[in-house]
């Protein structure tokens, strides 16, 4: 049976070469730059932001160099060590924390005079690591403003770039992973745990009593995933193509990105939805 620390121990084992591997792949900067830019836009200068899934804390130190105060939360303590080492210096920090226990950790900073947060987000899609959603919702009914933003990134359900690169890769299973319900197996250093490809319906469905969903952002709907590395980073003009392709794309046909950015509104006051 998969758990919460099953998938903490997979990124402990990857922590120490997450950067150097990840960092290198020009689709992942060009997905995080197009998630950066909703953020810069969005949250208030100066505010007080919370991270969920940070891992070594690439978007948290960023958003901390723009004059951001942030707190990164993660479940994995290998990765929390290498993003405290980078927020530090920038006053900001990370803790140990799984978005299963959000509400928990909510009590207990509220308790110990933590002042509330101006947004949260959570990019590449820890949170599909979650199964059960409706508690990260309302640990973060908790911790944020009447009416601030929460931006949580996921797995999109059906991404065509992502069926195309698996095919050509010769991998027909992998092409259709998203369309599977339920916890799916997933495999990471040897280590085995479970995620969930959230639909959108779930994500309402979890968040309704506390939150209003405004709107979705395709991420990676014509810039292709990590699967197309390290090929299409060889490939800088062909990849600039496909990530103005995006920005036109991101909103009429968000349900097909390899991520999709759900943008969340905290209620000014609890909903009386059933």
């Amino acid at each position: 049976m998969s758990t919460p620390r099953a998938a903490a121990l997979a990124f402990d084992a990857v922590a120490p070469t997450f950067d150097e591997r990840f960092g290198a792949w020009a689709s992942v900067a060009s997905q995080r730059r197009a998630v950066r830019e909703v953020m810069l836009r969005t949250f208030p200068p100066g505010g007080r932001i919370l991270e969920l899934g940070g891992g070594t804390g690439e978007d948290a130190a960023f958003l901390a160099s723009h004059g951001y105060d942030v707190l990164l939360t993660d479940p994995s303590p290998a990765m929390v060590s290498l993003a405290q080492a980078k927020l530090a210096p920038l006053g900001s920090r990370a803790e140990v924390t799984a978005a299963e226990e959000l509400d928990g950790f909510a009590s207990r900073y509220l308790s110990a005079g933590g002042a509330l947060f101006d947004g949260v987000f959570s990019n590449f899609a820890p949170l599909n690591c979650v199964v059960d959603l409706e508690a990260v919702a309302r640990g973060l009914s908790m911790l944020l403003k009447p009416g601030a933003p929460a931006f949580l990134v996921l797995f999109g359900t059906l991404c065509p770039v992502e069926i195309a690169t698996e095919l050509l890769r010769g991998r027909p299973r992998q092409a259709l992973r998203r369309c599977k319900r339920g916890a799916v197996r997933a495999r990471l250093a040897s280590h085995e745990f479970n995620i969930v490809y959230h639909r959108r319906a779930a994500l309402r469905r979890a968040f309704r009593q506390w939150f209003v969903l405004e709107k979705r952002i395709g991420i990676g709907i014509a810039v292709p995933p990590s699967a197309a590395e390290p090929w299409i980073s060889a490939h800088p003009r062909l990849l600039a193509a496909l990530e103005n392709l995006d920005h036109f794309f991101s909103r009429p046909l968000a349900a097909l990105g390899d991520h999709v950015l759900y943008q969340f509104r905290r209620n000014a006051a609890p909903s009386t939805m059933e």
